[in-house]
């Protein structure tokens, strides 16, 4: 398991600009970001998760686990529909996996550090299925890139309103503009509000 190397840079980064995420790090700090270096396991998590429940997202996901034992394309390819629609998956989610399993190749042998962002949230978003929000997980949790803002994950929008909105409901555009000052960190500071949502880690 790989740790960003700017992880503490990050941390005194968001502290010195922000008080309140700086007393969300004070009391969630252990442990930090990970990275199994998966990009299709990470890829296929995601595609679990998507328009779901982190609740039924963890239940959908470990009877999959269970199912293939290991997250590999070979193991999702000898899968029949019914096998994968069994775990929970929707008809869709399952073309998805399955098409995600025959491009795997694809998805392994890219160089992802020769890429910036831009250019790998395009190459991700290419594959059926990938959306943004797909898409950052990966840059998030497989790449650990430093600087991602997923506005499509409720969890984030949710710990901003709570934290700087007293709950009020706040477009993407404020939570963003929030999120400004944690730049070029952007990434420590979602995963904190994470934390805040929900001790346990989240993984993908």
């Amino acid at each position: 398991m790989k740790t960003p190397s700017y992880w503490n840079d990050a941390k005194a980064h968001i502290r010195a600009v922000d008080p309140i995420l700086a007393a969300v790090i004070d009391a969630h700090e252990e442990p930090p970001l990970r990275s199994r270096g998966r990009a299709f396991e990470t890829l296929i998590h995601a595609i679990v998760g998507q328009q779901i429940s982190a609740a039924a997202a963890a239940a959908v996901w470990g009877r999959l686990v269970a199912l293939l034992q290991a997250v590999t394309p070979a193991q999702i390819s000898r899968q029949p529909v019914a096998a994968l629609r069994g775990v929970g998956l929707s008809g869709r989610k399952v073309e998805y996996i399955h098409g995600l399993a025959e491009n795997a190749r694809w998805v392994q042998t890219i160089d992802w550090a020769t890429l910036d962002d831009d250019a790998v949230r395009k190459k991700l978003m290419a594959l059926r299925g990938v959306g943004p929000w797909t898409a950052e997980m990966v840059m998030i949790f497989t790449l650990l890139r430093p600087d991602v803002l997923p506005l499509g994950d409720i969890g984030v929008i949710r710990a901003v309103e709570q934290l700087y909105a007293g709950g009020r409901a706040l477009s993407k555009a404020q939570v963003a503009e929030v999120a400004a000052s944690w730049a070029p960190y952007r990434t420590v500071g979602v995963w904190y509000l994470w934390r805040h949502i929900d001790a346990d880690p989240v993984e993908y």
